[in-house]
């Protein structure tokens, strides 16, 4: 992705559709900025890949794009500045510098805990020490990791990760659980063990009536590391899929295919309801921000989006 594609990033927008109807009109902005009206802000991540430091200044591609303070500092701006913040990640924190050769993600998880991330699920790089290097460094983490598809019963990760979690934002209730990818032919059996794969599509419904129905959820929350899209095998679970065979789910925050979306995507869900699919690329490269208004019911009413450059121009 070159600097010019970047900028069109910038510009942040509105949604030109919302779980339920109504655009960021300004009758809409009159009722949103009621006492009554409530707002969380989403912001995400995915493949860090151990990127702690900004890309090169003669890097081709990103030069002097990235880099974990800065994005530390985006993320504090922004916390000054709403009340209702999610700072979420959609896997693969592990792999790519030699940070990681060196503390095996120990600094990563370190970093993004002082960043204060609420959740995160594994993609399948996160395994590249096995597990028990995943379970050296996870102490780390003053987070939990959210696997719903991987049954780690037989393994010494039984007990480290959650299935799900309930987060209550002034009183809205976000529902959230995690896919991963499978691992088999794509990470070595000696790396994940005795690790139990599951339908992400079963799972995801699961959880989607689960945290729906029984949590009474007010928003469903679906962190993948399955892949956007593939368009070579167009068969294969991906975001895509998943978002039009269950329902249930508000918002889709993937992986693993390192796409950079101008904007978050909008399926139809098998009972032909909305879905939004949201995936910032790769490295660090941007940090995802989407603000979600919900009416005196606590129903969806519009959603904003602000896909951010991490850059020099962030003051750190």
């Amino acid at each position: 992705m070159n600097r010019q594609q970047f900028l069109k990033t910038l510009g942040g927008g509105t949604l030109a559709f919302s779980l339920a109807p109504g655009l960021l009109s300004a009758e809409n902005l009159a009722q949103i900025n009621a006492p009554t009206e409530r707002k969380l802000t989403i912001l995400h991540t995915n493949d860090q890949h151990s990127r702690i430091e900004p890309f090169d200044e003669s890097y081709t591609r990103n030069p002097n794009q990235g880099g974990f303070a800065r994005r530390a500092a985006l993320i504090q701006k922004i916390r000054t500045e709403e009340s209702n913040v999610l700072l979420l990640d959609s896997g693969d924190t592990f792999q790519g510098t030699p940070y990681f050769n060196f503390f095996g993600g120990e600094l990563e998880l370190k970093l993004m805990s002082m960043m204060g991330y609420d959740a995160s699920t594994m993609g399948n790089h996160d395994f590249d020490n096995g597990l028990e290097g995943f379970k050296k460094v996870q102490p780390n983490a003053k987070f939990p990791f959210i696997c719903s598809n991987y049954d780690f019963k037989n393994t010494i990760l039984d007990g480290h990760t959650i299935p799900y979690k309930v987060f209550n934002k002034n009183g809205i209730k976000v529902g959230i659980f995690g896919v991963g990818i499978e691992l088999a032919g794509l990470v070595g059996k000696k790396d994940y063990g005795e690790t139990v794969y599951h339908d992400p599509i079963e799972t995801a419904q699961h959880y989607a009536d689960f945290l729906r129905n029984e949590q009474k959820c007010d928003l469903v929350i679906c962190l993948s590391h399955i892949g956007y899209d593939y368009k070579d095998a167009p068969n294969k679970v991906s975001d895509k899929i998943l978002a039009a065979k269950t329902d249930g789910i508000d918002l889709i925050l993937g992986g693993h295919t390192h796409t950079f979306l101008p904007e978050p995507q909008t399926f139809l869900n098998r009972k032909g309801k909305n879905v939004l699919v949201n995936q910032v690329g790769w490295a660090g490269l941007l940090l995802g921000k989407l603000d979600f208004y919900f009416d005196r019911n606590k129903s969806v009413k519009n959603i904003s989006w602000h896909n951010q450059v991490i850059d020099d121009t962030i003051i750190v």
